[in-house]
């Protein structure tokens, strides 16, 4: 039965990664889309570090091999491209859905596995780290090539959108200096704990399978 536990646990790997992407594109209603991207950048770099960590260094230590975590974040991106393209379908703009830049920074994770030899504590606390710091850097870039977010926040409302949260008038760089700096900062505190969190989690799913 070795070939039906090898399969469902793959299995269970695109399961868990399609359902994170669909978690992360309705993150607080507002975190994955143009219209409050600008605003909120803080909060979009916690929830989407802490997001692909917990299930990136939940599949890397059950498996044991290096690389997992960017077959994760791979499945994620394609999923949400899916979604992007099902939003243009629908007559929204290209660029009114910003598709978060995971695959590098889970290649960050795989590599501090990698490089310390496969160490459960050195992935948790040095790959935790490096996504928490580099996925803000990395959208940031994202979030520079859409054309004037609020632009688009004013011509294509979310049918979604909480009243309280419709855009009332510009506040761009009103609540944060720098939101670069405060995710990443932010984003790397919280990723180890949530990294722990899922190695633990990993830990329980393999005692019940084994």
């Amino acid at each position: 039965l070795v070939w039906l536990r090898r399969t469902t646990h793959y299995l269970f790997i695109v399961v868990v990664a399609v359902n994170s992407a669909l978690l992360t594109i309705n993150a607080g209603d507002y975190i994955f889309y143009t219209d409050w991207a600008w605003t909120s950048f803080v909060v979009f770099s916690i929830s989407q570090s802490t997001m692909l960590v917990v299930g990136a260094i939940y599949y890397m230590l059950f498996t044991g091999v290096p690389g997992t975590a960017t077959y994760y974040a791979t499945i994620m991106t394609i999923y949400t491209w899916v979604a992007k393209g099902a939003w243009f379908a629908l007559g929204y703009p290209y660029d009114f859905v910003v598709v978060p830049v995971w695959i590098p920074s889970a290649m960050l994770l795989d590599l501090a596995y990698w490089a310390t030899r496969r160490n459960k504590h050195a992935a948790i606390l040095i790959g935790g780290v490096l996504v928490g710091m580099s996925l803000p850097l990395f959208n940031m870039i994202n979030l520079l090539l859409v054309a004037d977010p609020l632009e688009m926040a004013f011509k294509y409302p979310r049918p979604t959108l909480p009243p309280y949260m419709t855009p009332i008038e510009p506040q761009v760089g009103k609540f944060y200096n720098s939101p670069v700096a405060l995710g990443a900062g932010a984003g790397a505190v919280l990723c180890v704990p949530i990294a722990a969190l899922g190695a633990k989690l990993n830990t329980w799913t393999y005692r019940w399978m084994a």
